[in-house]
């Protein structure tokens, strides 16, 4: 954005902060804000820092948690994400209380004067608006910018944050928030946490398959994929752990399902990657001993009845339910991949839904796509533009417009 609109943008931000703080008025501010402004109203403005929690508590959680070895290990992804970007970095319990941090060389110091350190608590109750406090009541990514955030002392700040699951539960396990300075608000950071949230969700240790609170497993024998988004595969109702790029060798087979030579398929998944063919033959070699051998050689085929959300999305799509296929889509297919098949599959995907909502832009299914992607205001335009003007949805389109602007 350039820096005279990212400027004007703050100025805005702060005005309405000015208005809402002194007299309740709060025209042009988005829902989701105008919501956790209300919520933060126990605490002052003029707070300084996050309460912290103790120290031996916050500790001891975090050695039992699951995120723990999930973070562990893919920290060193995490740690050159903020160095790259001189951001800081926060993964936080249910409670919105930080576990973990880890800062480039700025944001380290100012994270520091503030709490943004493991303990602090960092809900509305304790510090006011920010992307971490949202996203984890939510359950939805979230950004804050600058005088968006209720508390003074962060107006400097920009912050985009995303829920973590429990892949096999369901359930809410925290956020994962990445921060910086409100000048170097990109339109990539809201994508970044959502792929960090990710990472962390494959890292999970493999143990927690047998959780009492486990998701519903699909109901239809073979095998099931769930790319878009999350990745998800079971087996006849058995969810199956895999390494990623396991999950592309199968994304890849499902999608071929007449076959893949050796040759074709290392292509697909490694395009010109210095990987040879034998690295490729034990990933499937692990594989086919994943699946009770109903993956054959020659070409590499699976041998099951298989189901993809992917497939699911394109059926809907040539039906016109433009609805249900927004409502299937899940977001980017097998985020951060470089598989060059998948990359242009996902593109090719994310094109269709987009020009369905520009066809038929369906206010609830705008609404969700939205969501996915804040900031293709063109979809968001071409449906306040077809509906009415007292249309129902009207003002949480706006409000998303708003925002992506």
């Amino acid at each position: 954005m350039p820096s005279e609109d990212l400027h004007a943008r703050r100025v805005d931000a702060v005005r309405a902060w000015t208005r809402f703080v002194s007299d309740g008025d709060a025209q042009a501010v988005r829902p989701e804000i105008l919501r956790s402004w209300q919520l933060s109203g126990v605490v002052s403005p003029t707070v300084t820092h996050a309460p912290l929690a103790d120290e031996g508590d916050t500790a001891e959680f975090w050695n039992a948690s699951p995120l723990q070895t999930a973070v562990s290990r893919v920290q060193d992804e995490l740690r050159r994400t903020a160095e790259d970007g001189d951001l800081v970095i926060a993964v936080t319990d249910e409670q919105t209380r930080i576990l973990w941090t880890y800062g480039g060389r700025v944001m380290r110091r100012k994270a520091e004067t503030v709490n943004f350190v493991p303990g602090g608590r960092w809900d509305e109750q304790s510090v006011g608006t920010n992307a971490l406090a949202i996203a984890g009541r939510t359950a939805k990514p979230s950004m804050v910018f600058s005088a968006e955030h209720y508390a003074e002392v962060v107006h400097n700040w920009v912050c985009w944050a995303a829920p973590v699951f429990d892949p096999v539960t369901g359930r809410s396990l925290g956020v994962i928030d990445l921060s910086t300075t409100w000048d170097r608000t990109h339109p990539i950071g809201l994508a970044t946490a959502r792929v960090m949230a990710r990472l962390i969700e494959g890292a999970l240790p493999a143990d927690r398959r047998g959780d009492p609170g486990a998701a519903a497993a699909p109901a239809d024998p073979g095998l099931t994929l769930g790319l878009l988004g999350t990745a998800e595969v079971w087996l006849d109702g058995q969810r199956l752990l895999l390494n990623r790029r396991q999950t592309e060798i199968l994304a890849l087979l499902a999608l071929h399902p007449g076959g893949l030579s050796v040759e074709h398929l290392h292509s697909l998944l490694y395009g010109d990657a210095a990987v040879t063919t034998s690295t490729l033959k034990a990933e499937v070699s692990h594989l086919r001993a994943a699946l009770a051998g109903q993956l054959s050689s020659r070409p590499y085929r699976l041998t099951l009845p298989v189901t993809t959300d992917v497939e699911e999305v394109q059926r809907l799509l040539r039906r016109g339910d433009v609805r249900a296929a927004v409502r299937a889509y899940g977001g980017d297919l097998l985020p951060g991949t470089d598989s060059p098949a998948l990359v242009q599959m996902g593109d090719y995907l994310a094109v269709s839904v987009r020009e369905a909502l520009l066809a038929d832009p369906d206010p609830d299914a705008v609404l969700r796509y939205s969501d996915l992607a804040p900031y293709d205001t063109a979809v968001v335009e071409a449906c306040l533009a077809a509906i009415p003007v007292h249309h129902p949805v009207r003002p949480l389109l706006k409000g998303k417009l708003a925002s992506a602007r």
